[in-house]
């Protein structure tokens, strides 16, 4: 087919306050499109920079028979800085339930026939972007379909949503390793002026990022401040086992980030389900890493999730 560029959307983007800094998130999933809802009430720039390792569901599917990044983590992002309501918004969260779609997110279907249009999955996201009339910027990692392999036990796990579920991962990586970061995800690190690192699935979101070539070593030569935002309880499978220092451990030993930087940690009310955890710091210092504490937990919800005011005011604070 000829690939083309896609018209510019009429949707006008919602703008962020001109005099707030440039802020990156780093991860994946749902743990970031909280961060990015949190980011976009003090921010006057936002990009989020996603990983694409997933291999489950209507994601896994589509890089299976069509050959591009996975989607859905990118959709996330993107409905996360898209104005609400929107019938394009609604659109792209459809997730169909019967025939030949059944399970396949209609954003994901979105996302896969403009790249197919473009040939270009970054502009592909771009454009999406665009369709959206979304406040931020939203970049994959790296244009090329990727997955992960870990080893456990001397035994070597392959996919993101079967290493999600599997405890006691020893070390994590891409397949295939030598893939190429895209350069806006980089020129994003380079320019900002605060970088927020998780929340997410510790090992398959936000170190899955970080694997990508290039993406570890742009983020420890930034002068920008870098946040790690912890999460709040343990996850039955990758973390079933760590506590706080075993969170920033891993990221450092895996995602190969250090600090010095903050680790945000919940400090307040948490109700934590059955067989989890809370993800627990004493008041030690982590390696380089200061600890910050706020009550940042949603009250609300059924599941532990961060409150994205509360969360968006602590990460204010602690731009320099």
């Amino acid at each position: 087919m000829n690939h083309h560029e896609l018209p510019e959307a009429e949707l006008e983007p919602l703008l962020l306050d001109p005099a707030g800094p440039s802020v990156v998130a780093i991860g994946g999933g749902h743990g970031q499109a909280a961060a990015l809802d949190a980011i976009q009430l003090y921010a006057g720039k936002v990009t989020a920079v996603v990983s694409v390792a997933d291999d489950g569901g209507s994601s896994g599917r589509l890089t299976e028979t069509m050959g591009i990044p996975a989607p859905g983590d990118i959709r996330r992002c993107l409905l996360a800085l898209a104005p609400e309501p929107s019938l394009v918004a609604e659109l792209f969260a459809h997730r169909f339930q019967t025939g030949d779609v059944n399970d396949h997110s209609l954003g994901n279907l979105m996302l896969a026939a403009l790249a197919d249009l473009t040939g270009d999955f970054g502009a592909a996201v771009a454009a999406a972007g665009r369709m959206l009339g979304a406040v931020g910027d939203v970049v994959p990692t790296t244009t090329t379909p990727v997955g992960l392999t870990a080893r456990v036990g001397g035994q070597v796990v392959a996919g993101q949503a079967t290493i999600s579920k599997t405890r006691g991962v020893d070390s994590i990586g891409l397949d295939p390793a030598d893939v190429v970061a895209f350069p806006g995800a980089l020129s994003a690190i380079a320019e900002a002026d605060q970088i927020v690192i998780g929340p997410g699935s510790l090992f398959t979101s936000v170190v899955a990022a970080l694997l990508v070539p290039g993406m570890a070593e742009a983020v420890m030569s930034a002068p920008a401040e870098k946040v790690f935002v912890a999460n709040l309880v343990t996850q039955d499978g990758e973390t079933w086992d760590l506590d706080g220092a075993g969170h920033v451990d891993a990221l450092i030993r895996h995602g190969r980030v250090d600090g010095p930087g903050i680790v945000v940690v919940h400090d307040g009310p948490l109700d934590v389900p059955p067989g989890l955890q809370p993800v627990r710091f004493d008041d030690d210092l982590v390696g380089s890493w200061e600890i910050q504490r706020a009550d940042i937990a949603d009250p609300r919800v059924d599941w532990p999730a961060h409150d994205p005011i509360a969360l968006g005011r602590a990460l204010s604070r602690l731009v320099g």
